[in-house]
């Protein structure tokens, strides 16, 4: 598909069409290890939140990586059930629960991020690469982005 740009209805819509096309190739090239992208996402945050030996809770996952608490439950049962996570009880607050990885889910993420850092570099090949000031541009530039939508989330 060649789009021009006068044919794009608005900025909104080209970052949607990009995080589509993302997520389709992320999805394609996670398969081949079992994971879906989502799956990688809460994996990934799991385990960049859990270092040190912290066991968050499913709440503190949720926000972290910007999910619903419902949905990461759901997607924590799955991963449970896969042998990936483990989920435990808080002693201290009964209505929470606290994540850790298994050391097969350590395997797995770790096996995981070389794959996504491979397509991260032939995604962003165009702008030159992932260590290209073009893509430090736009990190910065998404990073801002986010941050004004998240001032803007109600409490």
């Amino acid at each position: 598909m060649d789009i021009k740009r006068d044919q794009v209805p608005s900025t909104g819509w080209l970052i949607w069409q990009v995080a589509l096309r993302c997520r389709t190739a992320l999805d394609r090239t996670l398969a081949p290890l079992g994971l879906t992208s989502a799956q990688y996402g809460l994996l990934a945050a799991l385990h960049g939140l859990s270092r040190g030996g912290a066991r968050p809770s499913q709440r503190q996952l949720a926000d972290f990586a910007g999910l619903e608490p419902m949905y990461v439950s759901k997607l924590a049962r799955a991963l449970e059930q896969a042998a990936l996570i483990e989920r435990r009880g808080d002693p201290a607050d009964t209505r929470a629960v606290r994540l850790s990885l298994t050391s097969r889910g350590t395997e797995l993420i770790t096996a995981a991020r070389q794959i996504v850092v491979a397509l991260d570099e032939h995604v962003l090949a165009p702008l030159g690469g992932r260590s290209s000031d073009d893509t430090a541009r736009l990190h910065d530039q998404l990073l801002t982005l986010l941050h004004h939508l998240d001032q803007e989330k109600p409490s």
